[in-house]
């Protein structure tokens, strides 16, 4: 049931780059540079490509090649085996388990083929524009030509960012028109993302006041990724610069780099409408029936009938992803006790994370005219409009017809009447999960009911956003001592997920330690492909057991990096391995 998507989509883009642009698809013919450049539109065309890589591979987050890997390897979200659905060999569970391996097909060859196609294209890009547009007999306007060379190098900073936090150290180029490089070390891949990041930040467009967020790269885009680079330089580089990122995230916070702000609620953050909210740095556009991009993959999460519960015949879906489970076989909470595969574990139990009056634990519900509330499919799913109910179609574990829970447990509890259908006991655990086995995400992309289906795909889906900031600079101040200040940043963003602001627990500088510091950024980040990264800073990666997953243990450090490819090496001989791989 593997499903690659492999589509590359052909970009233009419409409006100028010092007023902002939209990216949208428009397909032309191969020409040379030199006779190509003949107006603005087709520098514009030739400037959006390499957001074709990066939309392809950013917009299906936490699914995508660039965010999978901290999804699926981590606490937050599970790929179980469902009676062999979902399998393959283990190649989902490979993740989960930390089996990673140069030889071994596995989202680490797809990610590296990812930054390297997109890196190529990038630069690819700027040599043409650089070499065959000319800027002032096309008319345009004086800054343009610096400006859009810039918004592509931050690009490449980008694919070379994740590169650094997946790999290590990454083969550096500015040009295609290079031999093969070996690998730099850490520290050169990071001084090469800084000073892309570094050099573009001054010549970028600067967001305006209600602006529309629609893909293009911003001075707060530049800022927000320099301020991620120094917020995670200790696991990439042994140097800590926190005080460095900090002050960056408060430039942010003050408005240097644009009018950013924390929104009033998840809905305006992820919402039908959501391209105006304050709070998006950095977007994959998205509009129905023309650039549709499904922003947490619910087609790969939902149960197959939920199109039932959603009443839309079009959400179709393939019954994968949910969280990792809260509970075990017998509704023990892992939090609070030992349950049947140990515990109780600090990390994990993303669900049971989320307070019992926070707005966002609620049975996402589609309302009309573009409204809806909650972002979880847990329990019984009943349609309070429809009464329609999620049942099951007789094809797996549950009689047809039969409506369904989804359940905060992944284990083998299905019906079994006449005691046969598990003659070794029921079991728990990541390859023991059934139809109905998880809690479910609806975050990212909503889905309207049918009569408002010209609304799905409308919203954008958000790469970077402000809470991000407001959460690094919250970090920093309590790694530098400021715990204080600390907890009020977060309570400033946790206060909008409950009714009249009443927050049964909110952040002190008593209670803000290590482990919740990582339940906040699971339960605000949760499905946005950032989990790995969070347990690395914190070295928690290796050393942490959760659901599941024993700590890898001591001399297992590496596993902190992805294996380099096989396939990789043998294309260019002159990578080397990271350290505990053969």
């Amino acid at each position: 049931m593997k499903k690659i998507f492999k589509s590359v989509i052909i970009m233009t883009i419409c409006m100028s780059v010092l007023q902002g642009c939209s990216i949208d698809p428009e397909y032309y013919s191969q020409v040379s540079p030199s006779n190509f450049f003949d107006s603005q539109d087709k520098v514009y065309q030739r400037f959006a490509r390499p957001f074709t890589s990066w939309a392809t591979y950013q917009g299906g987050v936490p699914y995508a090649r660039f965010t999978v890997l901290n999804t699926l390897a981590s606490d937050e979200l599970l790929m179980p085996n469902r009676n062999g659905d979902w399998y393959d060999g283990g190649f989902y569970l490979n993740h989960f388990t930390h089996q990673f391996s140069p030889a071994t097909d596995g989202y680490w060859n797809y990610t590296w083929d990812a930054i390297s196609e997109s890196i190529a294209q990038a630069w690819s890009a700027v040599e043409d524009i650089d070499k065959n547009v000319d800027f002032d007999a096309l008319g345009f306007p004086e800054g343009i030509r610096e400006s859009m060379l810039n918004q592509i190098k931050v690009l490449v900073a980008y694919f070379y960012m994740i590169g650094l936090d997946a790999f290590g150290g990454m083969p550096l180029y500015t040009s295609n028109q290079t031999e093969l490089q070996s690998r730099a070390t850490d520290k050169q891949t990071f001084e090469f993302i800084e000073g892309l990041l570094l050099e573009a930040l001054p010549t970028l467009p600067k967001k305006a006041s209600g602006d529309a967020e629609k893909g293009y790269v911003s001075q707060g885009t530049a800022a927000a990724l320099l301020a991620k680079l120094y917020f995670n330089a200790r696991p990439y580089t042994g140097e800590e610069m926190y005080t460095k990122c900090a002050e960056i995230c408060t430039k942010i916070k003050n408005g240097e780099y644009g009018p950013y702000a924390l929104a009033g609620s998840y809905q305006e953050i992820f919402g039908f409408s959501n391209a105006t909210s304050p709070e998006l740095m950095w977007v994959v556009p998205s509009e129905n029936s023309k650039r549709e991009v499904g922003g947490g993959t619910p087609q790969y999460s939902t149960h197959y009938n939920t199109w039932m519960y959603l009443d839309n015949p079009g959400a179709m879906s393939w019954n994968g992803l949910c969280l990792l489970p809260s509970q075990d076989i017998n509704g023990k909470h892992y939090l609070k006790v030992a349950g049947n595969l140990g515990g109780p574990f600090k990390l994990g139990s993303p669900y049971d994370k989320f307070e019992a009056t926070d707005l966002r634990k609620k049975n996402y519900v589609y309302n009309g005219n573009g409204q809806y509330t909650g972002m979880f499919l847990a329990g019984v799913l009943t349609n309070p409009h429809t009464g329609v109910s999620c049942i099951a179609d007789g094809s797996r574990e549950y009689p047809k017809g039969t409506i369904i829970p989804m359940v905060d447990q992944v284990a083998q509890l299905a019906p079994d009447p006449n005691g046969t259908r598990y003659p070794n006991g029921r079991k728990e655990g990541a390859l023991y999960g059934e139809e109905n086995s998880g809690v479910r995400l609806l975050k990212h992309s909503p889905i309207p009911n049918e009569a408002d289906n010209a609304l799905r795909f409308n919203p954008e889906v958000p790469v970077i956003r402000f809470t991000e900031i407001q959460y690094m600079l919250a970090e920093c101040k309590w790694r530098l001592g400021d715990k204080p200040t600390a907890a009020n940043l977060i309570n400033e963003v946790r206060k909008r997920y409950f009714a009249g602001g009443n927050d049964p627990n909110p952040a002190t500088a008593g209670n803000l330690d290590e482990y919740r510091f990582l339940d906040e950024w699971l339960i605000e980040f949760i499905g946005e492909g950032r989990r790995r990264t969070d347990l690395v800073r914190w070295n928690k990666f290796t050393t942490e057991a959760w659901w599941d997953h024993p700590a890898d243990g001591p001399g297992k450090e590496y596993l902190n990096r992805f294996p380099v490819p096989a396939s990789a090496i043998n294309a260019n001989p002159k990578l080397e391995q990271n350290p505990g791989y053969k």
